[in-house]
């Protein structure tokens, strides 16, 4: 997957100093939580067998149940995630 140059232009026009880019409010924090979000709710639906608001298979006991909070640390300092949760 290629990201359009036009798009990485609007997500970083308003950014003109390093803080802006990698500080406590920056675009790699801001972009990192939505970014893990939706690779833990993919992994969830490969995990399960179905997606988010799909009926569940037959014979399948396990299922989604809601989530939990979570904090990940990286370079831009430190952020929260929500995590879906399966049982």
């Amino acid at each position: 997957m290629n990201i359009r140059k036009e798009l990485v232009d609007e997500l970083l026009k308003e950014c003109k100093t390093p803080p802006d880019l990698f500080g406590e409010g920056g675009i790699l924090k801001q972009l990192t939580t939505p970014l893990v979000e939706r690779a833990l709710e993919a992994e969830l639906s490969t995990h399960l067998g179905y997606g988010k608001h799909e009926p569940r298979p037959e014979g399948q006991t396990n299922s989604r149940n809601g989530y939990s909070q979570k904090k990940i640390q990286g370079d831009f300092g430190v952020a929260a995630i929500t995590v879906p949760r399966d049982r």
